[in-house]
């Protein structure tokens, strides 16, 4: 991690300091509550809330365009070998078409609610097969409660993210928490399935809005993936062909999301933060440039992203500037690194905290911190 304009890194070794960060003493509620209040006021003044329809105009035009073509070359290639390359593309422009939609879940790129979800719809239920709905629902907890056990779902599901959750964990649960940081990557593969299986599950049971739009688009999507696919290959070819395609769609969208959180501060639901810290101390940034920018959808910008969540994708580079300055007025650590460096730092994390897993009982009690980072060997 880098101390950038006067930022500083959050770091494990020095549990003391991130948590006196996430509860610093001599700040009054109504203090620290301002403190949004006024970096918010900089943001608006600057104009980075503004919606920017052109760029999404053209964004969207692009990747749609992107999308038919994938499928047209995937009935011009025919049983070959090509198929492969095909499956890659299709799982980029999926993925791409992710963001799309999830940008249209935060209302970032519409004034109105309606306008949002019908993008989310196409973008979404029919374009990859996930669910806006529930997708909505699901993220905003996370964005509500980032990093902290018990109440943000992205840090609830298979992996452990920390000492205490690893050493609770019993029989095959067990068994995957001790090695998860060598899991990690093979268990992507999975996530393309696992995004359309919630997505059926939530429609179905879920008190969604639009449920029954929702299921028309999804299905749709699904009758139309698997038509197209079983009329251009044999039945093994095909089912080759889906697996592949997405498994790459999984592994992508996994590695976009594998930098913004993990081995930054770990929270509990007992704690008690302001949204300020509670977004900044949990999110990491990944700098690179346009391609970066481009290929993590905007969300190497998480910092600026949690604080800001209807703020519009090309605005995010504009806004961190704002951003590091106030984090740097007011001593907060505000942690930013290169794409190589966060998969480091996540990976790094897992492997210390599946320790936890391996060699402690699972009786035995937590004595370790709760506040973690990727870097706990250091």
């Amino acid at each position: 991690m880098d101390n950038l304009s006067g930022s500083v890194a959050l770091r494990a070794g020095a549990p003391e300091r991130a948590r006196a960060a996430v509860d610093p003493p001599m700040r009054s509620d109504a203090v620290r509550g301002s403190e949004y209040a006024v970096l918010l006021r900089r943001v608006r003044q600057a104009g980075l809330l503004d919606r920017r329809v052109r760029y999404y105009g053209w964004k969207s035009a692009i990747t749609a365009a992107a999308w038919v073509a994938g499928w047209v070359a995937f009935v011009l290639v025919g049983d070959s070998w090509w198929q492969v390359a095909v499956a890659a593309w299709q799982a980029a422009v999926f993925a791409q078409l992710a963001f799309l939609g999830h940008d249209a879940g935060h209302r970032q790129i519409f004034r109105t609610r309606w306008a949002n979800h019908l993008y989310g719809l196409i973008a979404g239920n029919l374009g990859i097969g996930v669910s806006i709905g529930w997708w909505t629902s699901n993220h905003n907890r996370h964005h509500a409660h980032p990093n902290t056990e018990g109440e943000d779902p992205d840090v609830s599901g298979v992996l452990a993210h920390s000492g205490e959750r690893a050493r609770r964990g019993q029989g095959v649960r067990r068994l995957i928490f001790r090695y998860q940081a060598w899991l990690f990557f093979p268990m992507l593969l999975l996530e393309g399935w696992s995004l359309h299986g919630a997505s059926v599950r939530g429609v179905a049971s879920w008190n969604i809005r639009h449920r029954r739009r929702e299921a028309v688009m999804l299905g749709a999507h699904f009758v139309g993936y698997l038509v197209l696919v079983l009329a251009v290959l044999p039945p093994v070819h095909a089912l080759a062909f889906v697996l592949l395609h997405q498994g790459l769609f999984g592994l992508y969208m996994g590695c976009t999301f594998a930098p913004n959180h993990k081995g930054m501060a770990v929270l509990t639901a007992e704690e008690s933060t302001d949204f300020l810290r509670r977004q900044v101390l949990t999110s990491r940034n990944v700098r690179g440039g346009w391609f970066v920018d481009t290929a993590l959808g905007g969300l190497n910008y998480q910092i600026e992203h949690h604080l800001f969540p209807a703020m519009p994708r090309p605005a995010l580079r504009r806004a961190q500037p704002l951003v590091v300055q106030f984090c740097a007025e007011r001593g907060l650590p505000y942690c930013e690194t290169g794409l190589l460096e966060s998969y480091a730092q996540a990976l790094g994390h897992l492997n210390t905290v599946g320790q936890s897993a391996r060699a402690l009982p699972p009786s035995e009690p937590d004595a370790r911190p709760l506040v973690s980072s990727a870097k706990g060997a250091d």
